[in-house]
């Protein structure tokens, strides 16, 4: 097989070393799962982006090093910079076909528009162990498509949190996200989202979970913009707005690593 390009970019951050590293691996056609799945593994980060063209755009699919996931959005994102950076992409939008549909990233003087499906919550109640679990004082919890939403009282819990990983791991779904509001101007709110289900203890910056996190606090703050932080060490901000039924979730990447990927 000829070798391949790679390109490690880092998701929704100015500078390298921060926001979410992805890789990024387009392809003239589609490998077996599991060969995509070994490169996933490979690379060992929380996901890897495939791409092969298809119509007016692109098929995008993503691996964590364990899984195949529906939604991706900091990979969506670095591919997208892949496209606008490194390919000579010369359109203002890039049309990428997933298994959750369409999803649309636009070039933009703020950085690179996302247009995603919204998510949908239905509020639950706080079950007994789920403050333990998260060592954080619950306020709200919501149950979203693929996450559970968890509100903290106080936005230092969120960032001082060290959850009980096993416990997260047994709840099913794909994991937990927590979040609470800012009121200091820094920000909107804050988040910090957990997936060891998925090899992942701790998401540094997550997109998707941006599209439930929008459906939250959208109702709650009525704003027209949000200024959202997810508080991992390495930590990352995104825009945030909502059209309709879609999240439209604005972030920057930079590219850190070019690479070429030998299969015999």
């Amino acid at each position: 097989m000829k070798p391949l390009s790679f390109f490690q970019i880092d998701a929704f951050s100015e500078s390298v070393f921060g926001g979410n590293p992805a890789a990024v691996v387009p392809l003239d056609h589609w490998l077996p799962d599991e060969l995509l799945l070994k490169m996933a593994m490979e690379h060992n980060l929380s996901e890897t982006a495939f791409t092969v063209p298809e119509g007016d755009g692109y098929r995008i699919r993503w691996f964590t090093p364990v899984a195949e996931v529906d939604l991706c959005g900091h990979a969506t994102l670095a591919t997208a910079h892949y496209y606008f950076s490194h390919a000579q992409y010369t359109e203002k939008s890039i049309r990428f076909y997933s298994r959750s549909g369409l999803l649309t990233v636009m070039n933009t003087s703020s950085g690179y528009q996302m247009d995603f499906p919204l998510d949908r919550l239905e509020e639950v109640k706080v079950a007994a162990g789920w403050t333990e679990m998260m060592q954080a004082t619950l306020v709200g919890a919501f149950q979203g498509s693929t996450d559970l939403l968890l509100i903290a009282a106080d936005p230092q819990q969120v960032r001082d949190t060290q959850p009980d990983m096993a416990a997260i791991k047994n709840l099913g779904g794909r994991g937990v996200i927590l979040s609470a509001r800012v009121e200091d101007g820094s920000c909107d709110f804050i988040s910090r989202c957990f997936y060891p289900a998925y090899g992942i203890d701790e998401d540094p910056v997550t997109g998707s979970a941006h599209t439930t996190l929008l459906a939250y606090w959208d109702k709650a703050l009525k704003k027209k913009e949000y200024h959202a932080f997810q508080a991992s060490t390495r930590g990352g901000h995104i825009i945030c707005s909502r059209k309709n039924d879609r999240a439209l979730l604005t972030g920057k990447a930079i590219t850190y690593a070019t690479g070429m990927i030998w299969i015999p």
